[in-house]
């Protein structure tokens, strides 16, 4: 065991017991090797030093070729072995599975690998994309959802293919009832009939993740039952191993995975699938949205009304709109997979053509109270809805519109609001160097960056899509972000998801008016909430939070300059400054010096226990034994134990 841990420390590792028992006992075995020609009288024989370095060398050898091909950590999970197989057969079952249903559905010769040319014709694509749905719908839940979020990327699918993805928001094929009066049941602890006055066992819709079902209350409100299909969750889980395999490999293999960050976006699309599982989280966010767009006057405590019941039926706050409404949730029904809220009486956008015709609404209107809805949300709230695609917009009775299925809500904190605001802005002036300033406050920027080439990067885009008689386009965005791709400029998953709800919110908008020119409204927008916030009452406020800030400040200030002032009447003033004051870079000198320290030791005493070797002479401790010859095989022991630590040292991947 201390042959273990003299080698251990030598390496710098830190190994189990296991490691260690084996270490020594490859230690010991080559010192009873080398000993044996030796004889007995070795041990009582300056050699014996000789034979305990080459244990050592034997053993640190030993260490570092096991830690090569079994890195620590590696036995323990051999322990967890079988579980390990069993969920790989599981994956293998289901890779089996999705390529099955690819080949059934027309979509094998996507998986072969080597690029092909497809059908340009619309009726190919037409074909093709009508595969993808069908194909994704039959793959579960997971994909369902995949299906939804690629919907929304307009700059990466056709129109064809949006489309068709689209349909698969609310065309699942619903649960047995049998199977979702159990899960009713255990969420509840009683049965539907017990807690609900009425109960339509017809769903009205159901989605990927859960189906929706209209009931009544003992008091006669009508409510909306939002069940999760049972199984959803072991399902999404194996589904997403699978999806993060998947990113791993393009990320370490692929330089287009690397640059979009594939195992972090697979993160944050895992990340948004476990808060859908939960509908206590809907719960939560349906309450957080709502009371953001109230009134403080109609929000009770906490958000609620008293009755257990939260959220205010309308946004009313600056930068939203009254006639958007969202529904009141009833908490005390509410559980891991239940979730009951308000009933808001309408049509959903993508069958409310005919009921927008025949009440006569103006459609413009209505797009432009749902978009100022979603940016007053995202920009002056911080907790927006993520998902607003057609099937999530309702229009009500009374002719407004309605928000509902807060499942995926994303939240951006008030600084990035701001650098938002200040882009929407600089783009409305086609300002090259403020959306230069802008981008780089919003992203997550390298180290390193030719701020220079940026902006005239930056210039090139305000000269194609800014120039006064250029309509705007969802494609200037999407130049713009091809642009911070370009300069390793990494967008927050916050603003990702921002930007990602208004190209779904896009589709949502077309519904009501095709063609609808989101970009200009959004520069509308920001006009209008620069006016607001200089606004009297506004920007009173805000100096007041400022001095609020600034006032501890500026009380210090005097005692600070006094000193300042003392020290230069007294020649005392001086500037400190600190090198190497990052311990990162501390200790990347301190490595570097002592691999380079180590280095130069170790070969200059290899030689000198060369030199020795080779001397000729010197006092003779037995009768062919001389004393230079055991200096200078310790002399090449001592100059191979720090050569090997310097070698391990610069091969070892950093862990």
């Amino acid at each position: 065991m201390i042959m273990a841990v003299v080698a251990r420390r030598l390496l710098g590792l830190r190994i189990g017991k296991v490691r260690a028992l084996l270490t020594g006992c490859v230690g010991l075995l080559v010192a009873g090797v080398v000993g044996t020609p030796m004889g007995p009288a070795a041990s009582r024989t300056p050699l014996v030093t000789v034979q305990l370095g080459a244990a050592l060398i034997a053993a640190m050898i030993f260490l570092a070729l096991s830690e090569a091909v079994v890195p620590s950590g590696s036995v323990r999970g051999m322990i967890r072995w079988p579980g390990a197989v069993r969920r790989r057969l599981a994956r293998s079952r289901r890779y089996t599975q999705l390529s099955r249903i690819a080949v059934r559905h027309g979509l094998r010769r996507f998986l072969t690998g080597r690029p092909r040319r497809a059908g340009r014709s619309p009726q190919d694509q037409a074909e093709l994309a009508r595969s993808l749905r069908l194909a994704l719908e039959e793959a579960g839940a997971t994909f369902v959802k995949l299906g939804q979020v690629l919907s929304s990327r307009y700059d990466l699918l056709p129109d064809v293919f949006v489309d068709e993805l689209s349909s698969l928001q609310h065309e699942v094929s619903p649960e047995p009832w049998p199977d979702i009066e159990r899960v009713l049941a255990e969420d509840l602890g009683a049965s539907p009939a017990e807690v609900f006055a009425e109960f339509d066992p017809e769903p009205l819709a159901a989605g990927s993740m859960a189906q929706v079902h209209r009931a009544r209350l003992r008091d006669g409100q009508a409510v909306a039952v939002k069940v999760q299909r049972p199984g959803a969750r072991q399902i999404v889980e194996r589904d997403l191993d699978i999806l993060f395999r998947i990113s791993d490999m393009l990320e370490r293999h692929t330089g287009w995975g690397r640059t979009v960050g594939s195992r972090e976006l697979a993160q944050g699309f895992a990340d948004s699938l476990h808060e859908e599982l939960d509908f206590r989280t809907e719960a939560r966010n349906t309450m957080a949205v709502a009371a953001n767009a109230a009134p403080s006057e109609d929000v009770g405590p906490a958000g609620g009304d008293g009755d257990g019941t939260t959220g205010s039926p309308e946004g009313r706050s600056p930068g939203t709109t009254p006639r958007v409404r969202f529904p009141r949730v009833h908490r005390e029904l509410c559980g891991e997979r239940v979730l009951v809220v308000e009933w808001l009486d309408g049509v959903t956008l993508n069958r409310a053509d005919a009921v927008i015709d025949a009440r006569g609404l103006d459609r413009g209107e209505l797009a432009r109270d749902l978009l100022g809805c979603l940016l007053g949300q995202i920009m002056s709230e911080g907790v927006f809805h993520a998902d607003p695609h057609p099937g999530n917009v309702l229009v009500l009775e009374d002719g407004r519109l309605g928000l509902v299925d807060f499942g995926s809500v994303g939240r951006i904190d008030q600084m990035l609001r701001s650098s938002l605001r200040n882009l929407l802005l600089a783009i409305d002036r086609s300002d090259p160097p403020a959306m230069s300033d802008a981008l780089l406050e919003l992203v997550e920027r390298p180290e390193e960056i030719d701020e220079e080439r940026f902006k005239r990067a930056l210039g090139r885009f305000t000269a194609r899509h800014l120039t006064s008689g250029t309509p705007p386009s969802r494609e200037m965005f999407t130049d713009l972000f091809l642009i911070v791709a370009q300069y390793g400029l990494t967008m927050p998953p916050e603003v990702a998801a921002a930007f990602r709800a208004l190209t779904t919110l896009e589709g949502s908008l077309n519904r009501l008016v095709p063609g609808f020119d989101i970009v200009e409204e959004a520069r509308s927008f920001a006009s209008s909430e620069l006016t607001r916030r200089l606004s009297p009452r506004h920007l009173g406020r805000s100096l007041t939070d400022e001095a609020a800030a600034v006032l501890p400040m500026l009380l210090r200030l005097p005692r600070r300059a006094e000193r300042v002032s003392s020290a230069l009447e007294h020649g005392r003033l001086s500037i400190n400054v600190r090198l190497l004051a990052d311990e990162r870079d501390r200790r990347f000198i301190r490595s570097i010096v002592r691999d380079v320290l180590l280095a130069f030791i170790g070969g200059l005493t290899g030689v000198l226990g060369m030199l020795l070797l080779a001397a000729e002479g010197g006092p003779r401790i037995s009768g062919s034994l001389r004393l230079f010859e055991v200096f200078g095989y310790n002399m090449l022991l001592v100059s191979s134990v720090l050569m090997l630590r310097v070698l391990f040292t610069i091969t070892k991947p950093e862990r």
